[in-house]
């Protein structure tokens, strides 16, 4: 061994090396190829042939690794990864190793543990955490575990044999485990051990079976402990024992919903470690810069990572991982963090990590802080490649100061913090139930009924859901409202629309809903500009104010600027995809995948459309696609939930009309669809139908994230009376001998809208026959089956009231379907062009360029459409079910659809 190699700046290395001669030999030959795969089962195998017994065999094959690590790491052989892996590995077989040869031994005194219930022979589950969970060991760490038994019971004693119950016979197994790992013999430890992570802690039960494992969680555990158990990991155990302690533990790391309320635990947690480290700097000054819990030290970037995961792990099952720095990718992959920042903290990690292991390196100790001593220092920045102490420290400053920069960014305290609220304004904490000082705080702000306002806002917090409230909930509300009060007066007067009594009404609606789910006022607190975002959005559409109050784990999508438009549609389906997939078997959580997808992608179409960026048209564009994205989605699922499925893949589609048939969808549009099928095989009638059936629950089904859509199959043949499935075949002798003319009106808006793509194209071209049969000889019969079908339509919706009806009145959207539906069927067996489902306005424009009308009068009744499309989803955005609005704001469109409809229909008045 090169005496003038970098490993002997290890004191503990020039002491393994210098005890035996063979030593540099046996290193030598470990060394040439990357530890992190390592044979340990042959390194002890050579040990135990020595004649050591099993305890200082694992601790001299643990001492060469350290050393091999050492020599490799401070050469640059070996990447971090290859340090941790290999100590993680080294761990692992330590402990699977001592475990099976003392169970083997207490078996023999004492027999086999039995399980009551099941019967089944038991073994222990010993749980790894912290960093050797995670796959990230030190190499002079100790290791946290856990033992868990599956249950309680007997050992079955023979003769000879004392009987002990599981327990004790576990207790004993854990007490020698620990004893063979962590006892100090003339060959040291192998690892220290701490169990004090642990159900109860140290003064819990050494060992504990899933039944008390399960009913601590659920009942005592704490915040701090579903931080740790994010790394556990069974290391040994059977795989269906351990299945079954995931599915205890996970419910509890892991929450179903949005769980914000983790940063404050976290952050509290924090503040207690930072506490004792800046205690033990001030008795022990020589303990400063600590690379573990010091400021901007490795603890916070695994808080950083951690509050991600506890966050939304429960949602994103890819959020799971154990890994810090796996985890801290997915979090770049997921746009949680930007990209820049999660590469700058891999790096802080990986610095101060190779930091943290040349401190150990110097006499295989357990610290995380700078040597006291000057020369030591000028050491440890010679191992990390640096010229001297100086250098050291300020590379070690500059990374820790990124680090800190970015944890108080997330856990900085903000529920104090009310920026451009008047200092002296009154808090309403202070006296929430004061109508007139409220009312005078309002009327400073500027609303336009103060007194009905404080008045709105006492019998809120004097209600059942309010009243009944935690303290520290209550408190946390009536601070949001504090915050919110103001920030209303701003949003109404800067978006000129909205009105102060609205929007609080509003909030108070959305706040009584939340209000028992802490996680979303942890939200609200925790980001302040969400609230902001929250009351322009409600200001803006008492429609968008609705649909968040009903799902409000929509606040998520407000977090942040992510939403620079409507997600690409394949990206969706295939995420889609892959969720679903994941959750086979499990229909509910299928039904809900599909309602958050949709939710999440309509309320950023939604964000975008109040703020401007998306015309009418574009939008029903985006959700006509998105919906044909989720039908196609919930038919391939579906499919797979029938058990007497005969083939893999549906040959089986599912056709639009109507609204998305036309792609004019608008937020809460129903889906008016029919579906056809073409395959010969015998069942496949009855399973098409089970297929129907199905996808109508899967979109109807009201679940904990609500309804997709309403589904609408009367235009299938024969409506009411007809197949709720129809052949292909059948379908086209319908259409070409017992369809009613509006079924070919209806047809013209139809179009292949998800499902097999052959029986789709199938269609079209049935579709584009029918349509284009030569009705010029029935000119007559035409125009009186759409007048008499349009009458019977207003007769059925009579508007009594003074306001102009969008959509049902003469003059209004009804009209100008009807009017391009005639044309369409009159004239496209001479003009096929008008046959293609482009909408309204491009096929009236058509028609005026082909001559079929006026075109200067088409133009007019194209605008017509347009304005009231836009005026129609202005209303609907402010809640309102029937689209009626002031004749003023129509002005003349009415008139120029009329004379239309005149000149198409001359015999009839519209």
């Amino acid at each position: 061994m090169n005496p003038a190699s970098p490993a002997y700046a290890s004191r503990f290395f020039q002491r393994w090396l210098d005890a035996a001669p063979t030593r540099a030999a046996q290193l030598a030959e470990l060394t040439r190829l990357s530890l992190a795969e390592a044979d340990f089962r042959a390194l002890l195998a050579r040990e135990l042939a020595a004649g050591l017994p099993p305890e200082r065999a694992m601790r001299r094959v643990r001492n060469l690794l350290v050393c091999a690590i050492i020599e490799r790491d401070l050469d640059g052989r070996a990447e971090l990864d290859e340090v941790v892996t290999a100590m993680t590995a080294f761990a692992d077989f330590a402990i699977r190793y001592h475990a099976e040869a003392l169970h083997a031994e207490l078996a023999a005194a004492h027999g086999e543990p039995v399980g009551e219930e099941s019967g089944r022979p038991q073994y222990m589950m010993v749980l790894a955490m912290g960093k050797q969970g995670g796959g990230e060991l030190n190499v002079s760490s100790d290791i946290d575990l856990i033992f868990v038994y599956p249950e309680d019971g007997e050992t079955a004693a023979g003769p000879g044999q004392r009987q002990l119950s599981n327990h004790e016979f576990f207790v004993r197994l854990g007490k020698r485990l620990i004893a063979a790992l962590s006892e100090v013999i003339e060959d040291g430890f192998t690892f220290r051990v701490d169990m004090a992570l642990r159900p109860n802690g140290k003064s819990g039960p050494l060992a504990a079976s899933l039944a008390m494992v399960e009913e601590y969680l659920i009942v005592q555990g704490r915040e701090w402990e579903r931080y740790a158990w994010v790394k556990a990991r069974a290391v040994t155990g059977l795989p269906e024992d351990i299945a079954a302690l995931d599915a205890i533990v996970r419910p509890f790391v892991f929450r179903r919903y949005l769980d914000f309320g983790v940063i404050d635990a976290i952050r509290n947690m924090h503040a207690q470690i930072r506490a004792e480290v800046k205690r033990q700097e001030r008795l022990h000054p020589e303990r400063s810069h600590n690379v573990k819990l010091g400021r901007g030290g490795i603890r916070e970037i695994e808080f950083l990572a951690q509050v991600f995961q506890l966050i939304r792990g429960g949602r994103d099952p890819a959020l799971r991982e154990r890994s810090t720095r796996a985890t801290l990718r997915l979090l770049a992959e997921r746009e949680l963090l930007p990209p820049d920042t999660v590469g700058q903290l891999l790096e802080a990690y990986t610095f101060l990590r190779r930091l943290e292991h040349r401190l150990q390196y110097l006499e295989d100790a357990q610290t995380h802080t700078l040597p006291a001593n000057e020369a030591d220092r000028q050491l440890v920045a010679r191992m990390m490649g640096l010229p001297d102490e100086a250098t050291l420290l300020a590379r070690m400053e500059e990374q820790r100061a990124f680090v800190a920069a970015q944890f108080d960014a997330i856990f900085a305290d903000k529920s104090d913090k009310n920026e451009g609220a008047d200092p002296d304004a009154p808090v309403l904490a202070d006296d929430p139930e004061n109508r007139e000082a409220l009312g005078a705080r309002l009327a400073q702000l500027g609303f336009d009924d103060a007194q009905g306002g404080a008045a709105r806002v006492v019998a809120t917090l004097q209600g059942p859901r309010l009243a009944s409230l935690p303290d520290a909930s209550r408190l946390r509300l009536l601070t949001l409202l504090d915050a919110a009060l103001p920030q209303i007066a701003t949003v109404v007067r800067e978006a000129g629309v909205g009105s102060h009594a609205a929007t609080l009404g509003r909030l108070l609606d959305f706040f009584e809903a939340i209000a028992r789910r802490s996680a979303y006022l942890s939200l609200l607190t925790e980001y302040p500009h969400t609230l902001e975002r929250v009351i322009r959005m409600i200001n803006a559409s008492g429609w968008a104010a609705t649909f968040l109050t009903q799902h409000p784990i929509l606040l998520d999508e407000l977090l942040d600027d992510r939403n620079n438009g409507a997600e690409d549609l394949p990206q969706l389906a295939a995420s889609l995809e892959q969720q679903l997939n994941e959750a086979q078997g499990d229909t509910e959580r299928q039904l809900d995948i599909l309602r958050e997808a949709h939710h999440a992608q309509l309320f950023r179409l939604l964000a975008l459309d109040l703020a401007g960026e998306l015309s009418v048209e574009r939008l029903a564009d985006h959700l006509s696609a998105l919906a044909d994205t989720i039908v196609g989605a919930a038919i391939r699922h579906a499919w797979r939930t029938v058990a007497t499925r005969h083939r893999e893949e549906p040959r089986f589609a599912v056709i639009a009309y109507g609204k998305l048939g036309g792609k004019e969808l608008g937020y809460v549009s129903d889906l008016d669809v029919i579906f056809l099928f073409e395959d010969e095989d015998q069942d496949a009638p009855m399973n098409y139908a089970k297929l129907a059936q199905r996808f109508i629950t899967w979109m109807t089904a009201h679940t904990a994230a609500g309804i997709l859509f309403d589904v609408d199959i009367a235009l299938r043949p024969d409506g009411a009376s007809g197949m709720l499935v129809s052949s292909l075949a059948a379908f086209e002798r319908y259409q070409d001998n017992a369809a009613w003319l509006w079924e070919h009106q209806a047809l013209t808006r139809a179009r292949f809208c998800a499902g097999d793509a052959a029986i789709g194209a199938r269609f079209e071209a049935i579709r584009e026959q029918v349509l284009r049969k030569d009705r010029s000889g029935r000119e007559a019969e035409l125009k009186q089956e759409v007048t008499d079908m349009r009458r019977r339509m207003r007769d059925a919706n009579l508007n009594r009231g003074d306001l102009f009806d969008l959509k049902q009145d003469p003059g209004g959207m009804i009209d100008i379907e009807f009017i391009v539906q005639y044309l369409v069927l009159r004239h496209a067996s001479a003009y096929p062009q008008l046959t293609a489902n482009a909408g309204n306005i491009a096929l009236l424009h058509r028609c005026g360029e082909l001559g079929l009308i006026d075109a200067t009068l088409a133009a007019q009744v194209a605008d017509a459409y347009r304005a009231m499309r836009k005026l129609q989803h202005q209303v609907r955005l402010q809640g309102q079910d029937k689209a009626r609005v002031e004749p003023a704001l129509v002005g003349q469109h009415p008139a120029s659809v009329l004379r239309l409809w005149q000149a198409c229909f001359p015999e009839t008045a519209a």
